[in-house]
């Protein structure tokens, strides 16, 4: 788009509207944390207590990834895993990168039609409750691969905390016990995941209440000891293929043996002059956030404002035409040709400004492909060591509690990732997406992610570390965290804090969480044609850190400390801690 064009989006509207005041919660974010040799930003208080002792004992960045993946399997059972899976993005101190998909593969037996009832109609819940909804599991192998190729410590030293705290229980606090309440009907319909997370009257454990889990404490144990074939080829693979064989699952024991992490090459990019490393399909995420800022750096955000109504107008028509190429195009590069050059191409991105109408909405139908017919309850860290080395990890059950189930005696909790795959194209998942063949169910096949761990280098340096959990909203959210810093001059911890707004192409509407945009912000927008969704509640729980300074004017004047680390405010269990 020309740039008087562009212009023409601010002269139209006359004013940039601030955003408003924040709820209370967010009022006034807190200072991020600080350190000078590392930081670590989990999700779970204790599991980022996990990774900083790790750190101190000299492991590096990927030693406590592994470590605080583990322990978050214990302390966070709602969305930590060892019955699920996730991307991990690796950026070396010597700014090489590399990325581990080990995320669910559908099982062997997996059919295109598996959802549908007789009439081609989906049946309703049968790909989120129970087991056959199950995808094969990757987080053990995952955490393993990345340990032996580019850990230092041993399995066992990065194990034996998430093997106390399963052995030896945790205290709830506020935050794990909410997880607990809000599904407690559900975890009540598995009798083995009942006898774990609710007490014996049927009520979830509360606040300052403990959590023992002596069944995942005994899995735990097995993997230290025998490492990836306790969980793929011994007792543990069996005892989940043997309980969902009665229960109508169709995991087998070579779906198991089977499974291999992938490790492949990170998608990137450049916005500003910063470079962007993120996941590559089978995850849309690192491929639709660079689309999205390729499409938004043609406009001036920061003279435009953060929350105006000209911002919010530029970056919902960029994620509408970036939706539409992620629910139509993308899928698992093993069995769909993925179009990531166009995609990236900022010529790709020059075209979609031409299309974007400076005073009024887009609509989505008319954005329809030719031939076209993700939940809070997946959780993210970052981690940032002494020498440099940045590792950002975003790992899922899909849905709270994943499938809500447990094989007697593993005590691990199993995913329900396979709603993420195409049902019926046209249909809507969990999360509203509505998505087409390039993700049809296959044997063997990886549904599309959203799930975006990314790392952002400036001259050669670490810049930031971010991520979210949030289904569809992960990559609005981690794009979000990322123009807050770079065109907003916002802190780490504002950034991550600040309202957030979503736009995925369908349904036709924006997305605003609660007090996210002012009352005359609004009214501009609806003039334009927009349909605002006020939400009632906010979304995601971004993990960041930001390198040599908590802001970009402090990383400029050069007196900001090392590390600077932010936990979501919506995250009521997260922890950010520094050394």
């Amino acid at each position: 788009m020309p740039l008087n064009r562009r212009t023409l989006i601010a002269a139209s509207l006359s004013i940039t509207f601030a955003l408003a005041p924040l709820t209370s919660v967010f009022a006034a974010s807190p200072a991020p944390a600080k350190g000078e040799h590392g930081m670590v930003v989990t999700a779970q208080h204790l599991a980022s207590e996990v990774g900083i002792d790790v750190l101190k004992k000299g492991g590096n960045a990927v030693d406590a990834a592994v470590a605080v993946g583990y322990a978050l399997a214990v302390v966070y059972p709602n969305a930590g895993n060892i019955g699920g899976g996730g991307f991990m993005t690796i950026r070396f101190k010597d700014g090489k990168s590399t990325f581990l998909d080990f995320r669910e593969r559908a099982p062997l037996a997996a059919t295109k039609t598996m959802y549908l009832d007789k009439d081609g109609n989906p049946v309703k819940g049968a790909s989120l409750d129970g087991y056959l909804a199950v995808g094969v599991p990757g987080s053990v192998a995952g955490l393993e691969m990345a340990r032996e190729k580019y850990g230092k410590l041993s399995r066992q030293d990065l194990m034996a905390p998430a093997i106390g705290y399963a052995r030896d229980g945790f205290i709830l606090n506020q935050g794990d016990a909410a997880s607990f309440a809000g599904s407690a009907d559900r975890l009540a319909k598995d009798p083995a995941a009942a006898a774990i997370f609710l007490k014996p009257d049927g009520k979830p454990y509360g606040i300052g209440e403990r959590l023992v889990q002596p069944d995942l404490a005994a899995s735990l144990a097995a993997i230290s000891e025998k490492g990836t074939d306790a969980f793929y080829k011994g007792a543990i693979a069996d005892a989940i293929v043997k309980a969902g064989g009665a229960k109508g699952g169709i995991l087998a024991k070579p779906d198991f043996e089977q499974y291999a992490v992938r490790e492949l090459k990170p998608v990137t990019c450049t916005y500003r002059g910063y470079e962007i490393t993120s996941s590559p399909p089978p995850s849309s995420g690192g491929v639709i956030i660079c689309e999205i800022l390729n499409v938004l750096e043609g406009y001036p955000l920061s003279y435009l404002g953060a929350g105006s109504a000209d911002t919010v107008h530029v970056m919902v028509e960029a994620m509408r035409y970036a939706y539409v190429d992620r629910n139509s195009a993308l899928g698992d590069p093993d069995f769909v040709d993925n179009p990531v050059s166009k995609l990236l191409d900022k010529a790709y991105a020059r075209d979609i400004r031409d299309k974007i109408d400076p005073f009024r909405a887009g609509v989505s139908q008319d954005l329809m492909p030719k031939g076209f017919g993700e939940s809070k309850e997946t959780t993210h860290y970052s981690i940032i060591d002494d020498e440099g080395n940045a590792v950002a990890v975003t790992y899922t059950l899909n849905g709270s509690f994943g499938a809500g189930v447990v094989a007697d005696g593993t005590g691990i909790l199993l995913n329900n990732e396979m709603d993420d795959f195409t049902q019926k194209p046209g249909v809507p998942n969990l999360y509203g997406l509505v998505q087409g063949e390039a993700n049809a169910i296959q044997p063997k096949k990886t549904p599309l992610s959203s799930m975006s761990p990314t790392v952002v280098a400036k001259d050669g340096k670490p810049f930031m570390v971010i991520g979210s959990p949030g289904g569809s909203r992960i990559i609005t959210i981690t794009l979000e965290a990322i123009v807050n810093v770079i065109d907003h001059g916002m802190n780490i911890q504002e950034a991550i804090d600040a309202p957030r707004i979503h736009h995925q192409w369908l349904p036709d509407k924006v997305y605003v969480e609660p007090f996210g945009l002012s009352p005359d912000t609004e009214k501009l927008l609806a003039g334009m044609g927009y349909h605002l969704d006020l939400a009632d509640q906010t979304w995601g729980q971004a993990a960041g850190i930001l390198v040599g300074g908590k802001s970009l004017a402090e990383i400029e004047k050069g007196g900001g400390a090392r590390y600077n680390g932010a936990i979501d405010s919506r995250a009521a269990s997260g922890e950010a801690l520094g050394y």
